[in-house]
């Protein structure tokens, strides 16, 4: 843990440490109100704010990243792999999406087409459907 703290430039704090167990212990991709809840199992008296203050800090460092949902709520992901999300439009889940074919073909598709006075940095889709029976992809 405090080593991936220590490789982003960030200090090791244990308010850090907390928030990245949660990140990393929590199922899927969590909103702030869930990174709060699961804190607050552990340590009742972390102030909501250090917790809003170091998912930005993190983010900012590129240790994690934001994820918008189709109802505009922010969620969280460790950084991970090139891959997309799987939107369930009936829960408001997101699944991760792990395709190398996708990825080069929508990387060949923008080497050959190029976008004017854009430079593409990362290539992320969002996938909007319905989970059946609440399955696993």
């Amino acid at each position: 843990m405090a080593q991936e703290l220590v490789k982003h430039g960030l200090k090791v704090t244990p308010q850090r440490i907390a928030v990245l167990d949660a990140l990393k212990a929590i199922d899927g991709h969590p909103t702030t109100d869930n990174v709060i809840e699961f804190i607050r199992k552990s340590y009742p008296h972390i102030s909501t704010g250090t917790i809003y203050k170091t998912l930005e800090t993190f983010t900012d460092k590129g240790l994690i990243r934001r994820v918008k949902t189709d109802k505009d709520i922010m969620r969280y992901e460790l950084d991970a792999p090139n891959h997309h999300h799987l939107y369930c439009l009936e829960s408001d889940r997101i699944e991760d999406y792990f395709d190398n074919e996708l990825n080069e073909l929508l990387s060949d598709y923008f080497k050959k087409k190029s976008i004017p006075n854009f430079t593409i940095e990362d290539i992320k889709l969002q996938i909007t459907g319905v989970f059946k029976n609440g399955a696993k992809p």
